[in-house]
């Protein structure tokens, strides 16, 4: 299995992250795929990738949730650091417009600067939204170029939001604890769009799944959403991992 999208250079990582890689490797998982934040976590993201680099692997890219008063500074950071050395993907990228609103305009620059640079890059998108859907879609299109691919992680949308974003040619879903939620309505939604165009992901520290509620969550937890996903859609195990691993491999070029 790949995780891909798993904040583990964060510090809530420092005291155990090796047993937490350990713990991963052991649950089947091949890679781990790390988004950028902002300026801040660049240097732990980079030292664990350099730590592990057989399964550790960065993106670059600035979070929404990020971007305020001095947000031309961080992407300016940002486009520094894509034209140094090689990135996965430019992530995490999008809009967030659950927490504050009062940027939200800087937030539609700073993502529609970060499409054209990973259009032009070849690089994917790794899109965080949240709150915002309606929005995403009236940058994506003002924005778009066919030379876009990339995944929406965390995916909560509707039926609607999902089959907007799958009929974009190599975009995907990136499906994490959520879906393990007894309030969660991505099952019935992920039941009437299938399987075909998924991703695994687990946003760890974030967002753990069921039975982990309330605690860290982990790349090795992977494993639960997997299984949901299998539950869901009345398949084997292993008809979602290679379904899923599959999609991270050519998205990602890995």
């Amino acid at each position: 299995m790949i995780d891909s999208h798993a904040h583990i250079y964060a510090e809530q990582f420092d005291e155990d992250r090796a047993e937490m890689i350990e713990r991963a490797r052991n649950a089947g998982l091949s890679k781990i795929l790390m988004p950028n934040i902002d300026s801040e976590s660049i240097g732990s993201m980079l030292q664990t990738e350099a730590q592990w680099p057989d399964i550790c692997h960065a993106m670059m890219g600035l979070h929404p949730t990020s971007v305020k008063e001095n947000y031309r500074e961080e992407l300016a950071v940002v486009e520094d650091w894509l034209g140094r050395r090689a990135f996965l993907a430019i992530g995490e990228i999008g809009m967030d417009l659950y927490w504050d609103q009062s940027f939200q305009k800087e937030q539609e620059e700073a993502l529609g600067l970060q499409l054209r640079w990973a259009a032009e890059l070849g690089l994917p998108v790794v899109l965080h939204v949240r709150e915002a859907f309606p929005e995403i879609f009236k940058v994506f299109e003002k924005h778009y170029d066919p030379r876009l691919t990339g995944v929406f992680h965390s995916f909560t949308g509707s039926v609607e939001d999902a089959r907007r974003i799958l009929q974009l040619p190599d975009f995907y879903l990136g499906i994490n604890g959520v879906v393990t939620y007894k309030k969660s309505h991505l099952p019935e939604v992920l039941a009437e769009v299938g399987f075909e165009r998924l991703l695994l992901e687990t946003d760890a520290p974030y967002l753990p799944p069921v039975p982990y509620r309330g605690k860290r969550n982990e790349p090795a937890y992977l494993v639960q959403v997997r299984d949901k996903l299998a539950e869901i859609f009345g398949r084997e195990a292993q008809d979602i991992t290679n379904s899923t691993t599959a999609n991270a491999q050519k998205l990602f070029k890995l």
